[in-house]
């Protein structure tokens, strides 16, 4: 099926047992292209018969499949990985599609992430890590065995639609699980596509995905058959997801939300700086719970840090459609999330002044301007709760042990960065700064060896990296008698 298929049936159907396959229920959710507003078509909410068809495939699939080995896994995921580069274009014109992302710079900021991302799984098929085999009992040999869970439930969200689903599939596969996966309800697409591709190479019922809302996500999480659930989304969502799954002892990964600080000394390059941290902002809308959101910078340089983020943003930060030129960012998903970020707006302080931006752009598609605010106190709403969205929060600092409490003064753990010439404080603040992800003197890029993941609410686990890999396997210990 190709892309124009997917787009000109109307209902799109779930991929299920190595086909796609019409939903047992009536009831459907529209798909809204966020640039324009205009519905493109429909997925269904798939029913429990569904779910239940789903996870039926895949446990099928994971008799086989469990017993493969990671040669035969490890070739499986790089065929995926070459299929999908040959159709980045096509890839990218679903997520855009989905998303309203700027079509020209898709294929190279996203689409070519996720075959890297399938690539670095493929090899770690054959990394398996474990303890030598030997004698550390006199008499006895032991090993320890690393084997696939089994079956594995997973929720992805609609800011990065197919690289999340990448993250979530390509170790679960690779370490020999077989899996069913629910997109997101406003970004089916290129997941849906995902799956197509990889039954050119994988046996029926490896990789399932169906479609629906929160509450087919909250059903195939709960379902009996996953050993395993894994979800990216919202602190709420994962806390209800560990809920659920305490009541079966389900392995639970949960990867959540992120209020990432830029700390900012006055030792760095400013406009360096400001150019980094713009970008690490507002690209993808701020969409991204890894996003720089929190300027924390030096009293004696912060007037002029202010007006640096803003000339940056004013120059180089432009939202617009898929197909504009010179766009950095397209707009905020859905209208849910339209009205959360306006909403956080509407309720700032008083004390509170925007700088920059702080309105929607045009009264067609959910566009919001890259928004600068300052003023903020650090138990204000806009500093301690996600917005997601292109709005960037600037508070100064005294001294080291003040920007260190700011910085880690919030619930999220996911990722930070530290801006300065000074190797001995970015080692120091490295440690201290209580995330999953550190970065210094930039913030945003990734890479697939690399651990993603992060701390207190923003969840537990890690994705990519052979930590991730690791996170989809269970470990046995084997002891024999040798006399």
């Amino acid at each position: 099926m190709s892309s124009g298929t997917l787009l000109s049936t109307g209902t799109l159907r779930n991929f299920v047992g190595g086909e796609y396959v019409e939903s047992q229920g009536d009831d459907a959710l529209d798909l809204v292209d966020p640039a324009t507003e205009e519905v493109y078509g429909s997925a269904p909410i798939s029913t429990a018969g569904d779910l239940d068809l789903a996870y039926r495939a895949a446990s099928d699939a994971f008799e086989t499949w469990g017993e493969t080995t990671p040669a035969q896994r490890q070739l499986a995921l790089f065929r995926i990985a070459d299929a999908m580069e040959s159709r980045a274009d096509e890839f990218a014109d679903l997520e855009s599609q989905d998303t309203g992302k700027p079509r020209a710079s898709l294929v190279a900021d996203e689409i070519l992430q996720s075959v890297d991302q399938l690539r670095f799984f493929a090899g770690a098929a054959r990394n398996l890590e474990g303890r030598s085999a030997a004698e550390y009992l006199a008499g006895h040999t032991s090993f320890v065995r690393r084997e696939p869970i089994g079956v594995i439930g997973q929720v992805t969200p609609w800011n990065y639609p197919l690289n999340m689903a990448v993250w979530k599939v390509a170790p679960a596969i690779a370490a020999g699980n077989t899996v069913v996966l629910k997109p997101s309800d406003t970004t089916p697409l290129s997941t849906l596509k995902l799956a197509e591709v990889a039954a050119e190479f994988l046996p029926a019922g490896v990789l399932n995905v169906v479609t629906g809302d929160r509450g087919t996500g909250a059903a195939l999480l709960e379902h009996p058959t996953p050993q395993m659930v894994a979800i990216t989304g919202s602190v709420r969502a994962g806390m209800e997801v560990a809920r659920a799954a305490a009541s079966d002892l389900k392995r639970v990964h949960l990867e959540l939300g992120g209020k990432a600080p830029a700390i900012v000394f006055p030792d760095t390059d400013l406009q360096a700086a400001a150019a980094g941290i713009v970008t690490a902002a507002y690209f993808n809308a701020g969409q991204d719970c890894t996003a720089a959101t929190r300027v924390i910078v030096h009293e004696s340089v912060h007037d002029a840090f202010v007006a640096a983020l803003v000339a940056e943003a004013s120059a180089n930060a432009r939202t617009g459609g898929p197909r504009e030129d010179g766009v950095l960012f397209g707009p905020l998903n859905n209208a849910n999330q339209l009205a959360h970020v306006s909403g956080f707006i509407d309720r700032l302080p008083v004390h509170a002044d925007v700088a920059l931006g702080g309105r929607r752009q045009g009264d067609r598609g959910y566009f919001w301007e890259a928004t600068v605010v300052t003023g903020l106190r650090q138990d204000d709403e806009a500093v301690q709760r996600e917005i997601f969205g292109p709005v960037l929060t600037v508070q100064s600092f005294r001294d080291d042990a003040d920007a260190l409490a700011m910085a880690n003064g919030v619930d999220y753990a996911l990722a930070a960065s530290v801006w300065t010439g000074d190797h001995t404080r970015a080692m120091r603040f490295a440690k201290h700064l209580d995330f999953g992800c550190v970065w210094i003197n930039a913030h945003i890029p990734f890479v697939s060896d690399m651990p993603h993941g992060g701390f207190k609410h923003s969840g537990y686990g890690k994705d990519l990296s052979n930590y991730g890999f690791e996170d989809y396997t269970r470990i046995k210990h084997v002891m024999s008698h040798i006399g």
